[in-house]
């Protein structure tokens, strides 16, 4: 159970109901998880939906790279409503099953694509150690061009947010999904 109650539209103020439309009724089809959380702030809500969905369906990765990074954030902040609700988005998307169980059991996935294991390469960096060394940077750059990095950074630290989101308040993975993660 959540930490906060989801708001019912009966008791959302004014604002509260404008952003929830607003969310309700774009690509996201609903308000749920950590928009859900971030609603009872209303302006957060709106503000971060509009990140979100620029990080979601705008940004220069393909989904399938998009997937990965948002995957893999998933996983290091062991954020069980975010991998249920992304897994089946990345084996739609084009990731392949032994590289989504890789990054499940915290494994290094075997990646058959350049551009999965530069994705992959710098999210886990970024996340561990709080920065990109040259090399890294200069690979990076190469596979995928600087404006798909800075992009790249923006679905990291969106997707931190969310899985900070989804942690302090307890939000549960949608549809009664197994938990996937065991203590590291």
């Amino acid at each position: 159970m959540s930490r906060i109650a989801p708001l019912l539209p009966e008791n959302m103020t004014d604002r509260q109901k404008q952003v929830y439309d607003v969310v309700a009724s774009g690509p996201r089809g609903g308000v749920r998880g950590p928009l859900a959380i971030w609603l009872n702030r209303p302006d957060l809500a709106d503000h971060a939906q509009a990140l979100g969905r620029y990080c979601r369906y705008d940004t220069l990765l393909s989904p399938r790279l998009s997937e990965l990074a948002i995957l893999t954030t998933a996983r290091l902040w062991r954020s069980e409503f975010e991998w249920a609700a992304h897994k089946p988005l990345g084996l739609m998307a084009g990731l392949t099953p032994d590289v989504i169980e890789a990054i499940r059991t915290s494994r290094q996935p075997t990646f058959e694509l350049e551009d999965e294991a530069i994705v992959y390469a710098f999210a886990q960096r970024l996340h561990t150690e709080r920065q990109i060394d040259d090399e890294l940077y200069a690979r990076t750059i190469s596979v995928l061009g600087a404006d798909a990095v800075v992009d790249l950074t923006g679905i990291l630290g969106y997707y931190t947010l969310i899985s900070m989101t989804i942690n302090v308040f307890a939000v549960q993975p949608p549809n009664g999904a197994e938990p996937a993660f065991t203590e590291d």
